[in-house]
């Protein structure tokens, strides 16, 4: 498990839902305020507090945009390649634990949990660090 994937994992063992967590963990790589983004984050914890998109994977969206944006409102091209990382980024996600969606990796309604949250946290800082590293 890489550096921030740890840190991420000790962020969900402490006060931080998974979202917070997961974009938290990459604030001193990225340069941000760790207590701006944990308040940012806060309401796509649990599914974004429906259990509809995973805390962690909207996290990861976060962490992109923060990495591709220029800052710019009319900068089509940082958003065509926001949504590229992103859209790779969820696909290697859903194949590791087949799902995006908060209650179905939680098993609410199958009672067949898919992933941890922890684990969910884990793989998507890991997944984070890569797309990292590519950079």
């Amino acid at each position: 498990m890489g550096v921030l994937a740890e840190k991420a994992v000790a962020n969900h063992k402490k006060k931080y839902n998974c979202a917070q967590a997961v974009a938290c963990a990459f604030c001193d790589k990225l340069g941000r305020d760790e207590k701006e983004v944990f308040e940012v984050m806060e309401a796509f914890g649990l599914g974004m507090g429906s259990m509809g998109t995973c805390g962690a994977v909207s996290a990861m969206a976060a962490v992109v945009g923060m990495v591709e944006s220029d800052g710019a409102l009319d900068a089509p091209k940082t958003k065509k390649d926001s949504y590229k990382a992103m859209k790779a980024l969820t696909e290697k996600f859903k194949e590791k634990n087949q799902s995006i969606i908060c209650k179905e990796l939680k098993g609410i309604e199958t009672k067949k949990i898919l992933r941890s949250c922890d684990g969910c946290v884990q793989d998507a800082a890991e997944i984070l660090e890569e797309y990292l590293a590519q950079k």
